[in-house]
């Protein structure tokens, strides 16, 4: 199985951040023009929270607050949950099935790396299935003698 690391190499470090005390409308414009469902929140080169759209829909629209005048700070998860880039992609996507997350902040000890999405994740264990399954197909046709 791919790790991390090799994940990130084939799709870009690209990571998407935010200050804490930006306004949350800012974030909201910024995820759109990237077509992203998450942002980092980034304290200088600090990790310090992750602004989702659910973030958005269960403190701000639902709480029926403006998103021009409250900080992305204010309504941020806090409580940021990473993995380092040696662990393969399975085990990060069990993390995030267990944790209920979509987005997964990758560090290299303190330092960012990159982020992955549940989506990332889907297509790597699927393409990893796929060649299993063709290895599977090999196997079996040349020991029943049929290439």
């Amino acid at each position: 199985m791919k790790t991390i690391s090799q994940l990130l190499k084939e799709k870009g470090q690209q990571a998407w951040g935010i200050s804490p005390d930006s306004k949350v409308y800012e974030a909201l414009k910024l995820m759109a023009e990237k077509d992203v469902g998450a942002l980092l929140v980034m304290d200088g080169e600090k990790l310090v929270g992750m602004f989702s759209e659910r973030d958005y829909a269960r403190k701000v629209i639902l709480k029926n607050r403006s998103s021009k005048n409250i900080n992305v700070s204010e309504i941020m998860s806090s409580v940021v949950i990473s993995i380092p880039p040696a662990i393969d992609c399975e085990q990060a996507l069990a993390l995030m099935t267990v944790k209920h997350i979509r987005h997964l902040p990758v560090l290299d000890h303190e330092t960012l790396v990159g982020i992955v999405s549940i989506g990332d994740l889907v297509k790597v264990v699927i393409d990893h299935e796929k060649q299993v399954n063709k290895a599977l197909n090999q196997y079996i046709l040349e020991h029943e003698g049929l290439l």
